[in-house]
């Protein structure tokens, strides 16, 4: 019996754990022989596929080189070559990079950005607004910035308290008037989204002229506007990132998953020269206050700049905009299956709910579509009652067309 105790997995269901071997492309290698298809890019990460050659010849090639050497103080060239290539893909705005290991960290240094900023220029200001149904991390800091409820209800005694904007329904005015009254009424620090699409939420979308007025309404009330692009940013809604959509520059943009093609951990969180001036002083205690032992470490540096190369010089954009029209047609053909429902899709997210009298996370349809999927060898993690496709860019349209047989099948059989 392992010993191990695995990420939001309720142990007592005694549902099976496959072994996976080794991948490629946006295959996965069983020990047990199956050939199992990576429908959700392993939780959003993986973007041009499996163990990418250029990407693993930079790790190998790294490895060979320096391990590991303390950021405090202290640099190395994957590192500067990283933030090199950050400078030259993103906003012009987005001056500074700084170097952390996940999207929950990339999420607590940019929450602790905007504070620190505004403590230093003696605003006063202290407050986080945010969008419901978000998800930021799983650190007290960014549970506290997400949707309250099953995910952080054991932990409510840690969490701060944020004031909480709807999400937008029809055009939106729900959300852009109470952003408005929260920005004139309580003068909060900074506000913090997912945009275009809510994930962990149930992918949930909202148009970019929403973002767009979000981010004019903080503007207007010198409220700092935090981007969490870590699962949106890399070309999960059809541009690099999501912001591009709505023409919004963030003050603060966080990054992960993708940021290394998928192969290591690492995030950066980028932020404009206001940020990082309000922190540049001779006085000591204006420090960012802010690290972890494998801050930029270099092994994943060079994964991440052979994805930066991999972005500028290969046709990535052309293979996200055919995967995205595929995935548009699989949800149109899907959406006429009886039990499918809001039917949605956004770049290369493809989504369906399917109709059940318990809908939401803890719907008790989730683990029966699970082992549904893990039967037919296709990873999907659907979120409650809702399925959804994230899937590598350089899947091929005949595992494309088995990830929507399995989910043609799923609803026939619930049907």
């Amino acid at each position: 019996m392992s010993a191990i105790w695995h990420p939001f997995t309720q142990h007592g269901l005694n549902e099976p754990i496959p072994l996976v071997d080794r991948a490629e492309g946006a295959a996965l290698f069983t020990r047990d022989g199956r050939r199992v298809i990576d429908g959700i890019s392993s939780w959003w990460v993986t973007t041009h596929g499996h163990n990418h050659p250029r990407i693993m010849a930079a790790v190998r090639d790294q490895a060979d080189r320096l391990d590991q050497v303390i950021f405090a103080g202290w640099t190395h060239q994957p590192a500067e070559t990283v933030a090199q290539g950050l400078r030259a893909l993103m906003p012009a705005e987005l001056t500074r990079v700084f170097f952390s290991d996940s999207g929950s960290t990339a999420v607590e240094v940019a929450l602790k950005m905007a504070l620190g900023f505004h403590a230093h220029t003696g605003t006063g200001r202290s407050g986080i607004v945010v969008m419901e149904h978000s998800y930021h991390g799983d650190t007290i800091g960014t549970m506290s910035v997400g949707e309250r409820g099953v995910f952080n209800a054991a932990y409510a005694p840690l969490l701060f308290d944020v004031g909480t904007i709807p999400f937008p329904a029809g055009d939106g005015d729900n959300t852009l008037s109470a952003l408005a009254t929260l920005c004139r009424d309580t003068r909060p620090a900074a506000l913090i989204v997912e945009p275009l699409v809510l994930g962990a939420g149930g992918m949930l979308f909202y148009p970019p002229a929403v973002l767009a007025q979000m981010a004019a309404i903080c503007r207007a009330h010198d409220v700092l506007f935090i981007a969490d692009e870590v699962m949106t940013g890399w070309g999960r809604t059809g541009t690099l990132l999501a912001c591009e959509q709505a023409g919004v520059v963030p003050d603060i943009l966080c990054l992960a998953k993708g940021l290394t093609g998928g192969s290591m951990p690492m995030a950066v969180t980028m932020a404009s020269e206001p940020i990082y001036a309000a922190h540049l002083s001779t006085d000591r205690a204006k420090t960012f206050f802010h690290s972890s032992s494998f801050t930029a470490n270099p092994i994943a540096c060079a994964a991440a700049a052979a994805n930066i190369a991999i972005w500028q010089d290969e046709p990535v954009r052309d293979r996200i905009a055919a995967l995205a029209a595929r995935q548009t047609a699989m949800v149109e053909r899907l959406a006429d299956l009886p039990g499918a429902t809001n039917p949605r899709t956004c770049g290369t997210i493809a989504a369906i709910d399917v109709v059940t009298p318990d809908g939401g996370y803890l719907s008790t349809l989730g683990p029966r579509l699970l082992a549904h999927f893990r039967d037919n060898n296709l990873l999907l993690r659907p979120l409650g009652n809702t399925v959804y496709v994230m899937p590598p860019y350089c899947l091929d349209t005949e595992d494309h067309a088995r990830i929507e047989a399995g989910i043609a099948q799923a609803l026939h059989n619930l049907a």
